[in-house]
């Protein structure tokens, strides 16, 4: 048996699969493509969350493409964040190409162009449906993370959110809870300290910097109503193909507060909504989070242990998450630890650094005898990929450098034309792109503020009235009694009289 019929062998029995499965493409042996050698993903094993990495140029982006439609035709929901803008062509088929044949002559399956079922997402001012969330959603410890706060600081945050929840005040976008900081420190300072304990105007005001550090970030566009019901990212089309949510962040990636912000309270929100899964086969969900560094940049140490929890735990609620970056050493090492698919791209080796990197990438992949790892992450084709994934009894399967299939849809972004097209043809958007601004803590406080003043300044001018009127009624007295006049002249004469005498002796 020759070299290749055995590496045949070795990728057809690690890939084997009794359920149902998604395939990537077909396996390789040096430059050659192993015609049905096919690495496949079981279904059953994609909540385990995953990886897909590789320099820019080398194919993810098509690769998350490809991932997305299968998922799709499985009648699985997937999430998209496009950062670079290039996912909307999910919606158009392919126009097809002769290297597209060509490869797929080599994997061994015909190629077949289509479109799929794609709703426009946004939590910018870009155009599609808008995702939002209120401020009591986040609750105080989310938002105390996010903001990065002192063990104090949090503290009063919790002690607000506790006095609106006691006082009936909606907690809706930033401008209610800033209204609340406010109003702690000034007119409704003896009021909350009397119930809630003593706060601290310094600790108020830094919090306070803090959510406006948020807003110039576009958060005061993310927080509010109407907020997003996690049960419309999870639609099936008449089809029974699973929609593909494509959220547009083409113009937050210089904002990695706000995408971080979002992105835990989504994973959060998801979690807290959806029950626990049983052995289905298959995820109910799948996010794919492009750029995937902006999560991770800038982010304080609780917020990554916020991020670290909930990759752990959301799988047990049937959703994978996989990120899409440039190196592996994008990810905090104890978030990279939790993902079961990894399909790498190629490195570069430009440095003495870079050589460095793909050494350790490489460790992170089982041994195999037909490939030397680190060698081949620096000639990998576009649209090649090492991949290791787990198969359906969780076991890592074998390393196998796979030639990938073509996206079946359009490797481009929609015009914006077709685009408008798209977004008029959502099933929610009108719901979702609604302006509602209904009374919640910041009315609620201004109308108490405003009778506050209003009660201060009629008390003020009911003394000036009492005063003015004291002053008046003893001048008429005066006036009116010519005896009074008389006595009280009277007695002041002998006052002065008096006074006289005793100097005089």
């Amino acid at each position: 048996m020759t070299k290749k019929d055995t590496f045949f062998d070795y990728i057809n029995e690690g890939y084997k699969t009794k359920g149902d499965f998604i395939t990537l493409g077909a396996a390789m042996l040096g430059e050659e493509t192993i015609s049905d050698a096919y690495v496949k993903i079981p279904l059953k094993t994609i909540n385990r969350h995953g990886l897909i990495a590789g320099a820019t140029g080398t194919g993810k982006t098509k690769t998350l493409q490809v991932f997305a439609e299968n998922l799709s035709d499985k009648g699985i929901p997937v999430l998209l964040m496009d950062v670079k803008g290039d996912l909307s062509g999910l919606a158009q088929p392919s126009p097809g190409h002769a290297k597209i044949d060509e490869r797929h002559a080599k994997i061994g399956f015909p190629f077949e162009a289509k479109k799929f079922p794609v709703e426009i997402l946004t939590i910018s001012e870009q155009k599609g449906t808008r995702l939002r969330a209120t401020v009591s959603e986040f609750g105080p410890t989310l938002l105390s993370r996010i903001l990065d706060l002192s063990e104090t600081q949090s503290g009063i945050v919790a002690v607000l959110f506790k006095y609106c929840d006691d006082k009936k005040l909606p907690l809706l976008d930033l401008k209610d809870f800033k209204k609340v900081l406010q109003y702690a420190t000034s007119e409704g300072k003896k009021e909350i300290e009397g119930e809630y304990g003593r706060i601290s105007t310094a600790s108020t005001g830094s919090i306070l910097r803090k959510i406006v550090e948020i807003e110039q970030q576009g958060g005061d566009l993310f927080f509010g109503e109407r907020s997003f019901e996690i049960e419309d990212l999870i639609r099936i089309d008449e089809d029974g193909r699973g929609v593909i949510s494509v959220l547009r962040l083409t113009d937050i990636q210089d904002k990695p507060k706000l995408f971080s912000t979002f992105m835990l309270q989504l994973l959060a929100e998801i979690y807290s909504t959806l029950p626990e899964q049983g052995d289905s086969g298959q995820p109910e969900l799948v996010l794919f989070i492009d750029e995937a560094h902006l999560v991770f940049k800038e982010a304080s140490k609780a917020l990554l242990g916020q991020i670290e929890s909930i990759v752990k735990l959301i799988r047990s609620k049937g959703v994978g998450v996989y990120f899409v970056t440039q190196n592996p050493k994008d990810i905090p090492s104890d978030v990279l630890s939790q993902l079961g698919l990894k399909i790498q791209h190629a490195l570069r080796a430009f440095t003495a650094n870079d050589r460095k990197a793909i050494k350790l990438t490489a460790e992170n992949y089982p041994d195999s005898e037909y490939y030397d790892t680190a060698d081949v992450l620096t000639k990998l084709g576009i649209g090649e990929a090492l991949v290791s994934s787990l198969n359906e009894k969780g076991i890592p399967t074998p390393l196998a450098r796979t030639m990938l299939r073509a996206p079946m849809s359009r490797m481009d972004v929609l015009t914006p034309k077709e685009l408008k097209t798209q977004i008029a043809l959502s099933d929610i958007a009108e719901k979702y792109n609604e302006v509602i601004d209904r009374k919640s803590a910041y009315e609620i406080l201004n109308g108490k503020i405003d009778k506050a003043h209003e009660r201060e300044e009629k008390e003020a001018a009911a003394k000036e009235k009492a005063k003015a009127k004291k002053t008046t009624t003893i001048r008429k007295s005066t006036r009116m009694n010519p005896i009074l006049k008389v006595v009280t002249s009277a007695t002041f004469i002998r006052g002065v009289l008096g006074i006289l005498k005793r100097v005089m002796k």
